[in-house]
């Protein structure tokens, strides 16, 4: 159907994550669970890949990694420390530092112990910045300019209290980045989610899609300022 194939688009393993959701609701795993099978449906995956951004989840080279990740640094307005949660083997955060010309001082954070470990191995002068954790309840004892983040690294209910718990490990004044991600063109059911949650979405960002149905868009919201 080509409401599938669109969806296929979207999200890459969107039928496997379904069945895992579905098992939460009916009581069949808990949270841990839920973690323990997404977990699995990527860990090898990006393990095996031969290219660094097929280690971090994307499927295209260099030029198209930067056009589906820049984007990101839309929401930043200046220097500061940027925490990339799910950091996988840590090419986002090596991204934004280049992309930022040095303006931004990248950390990580992992639920994989092995990517965690090819992250640190990959980037040795950061490796004492990668922790491996889950981050829903994640406290690195510190805080952070930007946070950026995906919402599909929960399960959907969970999504507003892991947002509620990001938006305590950024500064005062700093920004939680939702992105990117890929969603249809004139469409912004992920920020009104997000809105509906009671929370202002302060910017949008979005840039061009191979699929001209899609658009590639990441959004953002601020912390309070002190």
């Amino acid at each position: 159907m080509a409401e599938d194939d669109v969806r296929t688009a979207k999200e890459r393993g969107w039928r496997e994550l379904d069945a895992i959701d579905a098992a939460l609701a009916r009581g069949d795993i808990d949270r841990e669970g839920w973690h323990a099978r997404a977990l699995a449906l990527i860990e090898e995956p990006y393990l095996a890949a031969t290219t660094p951004q097929g280690g971090s989840g994307h499927s295209g080279d260099a030029a198209r990694w930067e056009q589906a990740r820049r984007l990101v640094l839309d929401a930043v307005t200046g220097p500061g420390t940027f925490l990339d949660v799910g950091c996988a083997n840590g090419l986002l955060m090596e991204s934004v530092a280049a992309w930022s010309g040095g303006g931004l001082e990248p950390y990580g954070v992992e639920i994989s112990a092995r990517l965690a470990d090819l992250a640190r191995w990959r980037l040795p002068r950061w490796a004492d910045r990668i922790w491996t954790a889950n981050a829903d309840g994640f406290d690195p004892g510190r805080r952070f300019t930007y946070v950026r983040t995906g919402l599909d690294y929960v399960p959907a209910p969970r999504a507003p209290a892991y947002v509620a718990g990001l938006l305590r490990l950024l500064e005062p004044g700093g920004r939680l980045v939702v992105g990117t991600f890929n969603e249809e063109r004139g469409k912004d059911r992920l920020a009104a989610a997000v809105a509906g949650w009671g929370l202002e979405v302060s910017g949008r960002s979005s840039r061009e899609h191979r699929r001209p149905e899609l658009a590639y868009k990441a959004f953002w919201v601020d912390a309070p300022q002190p």
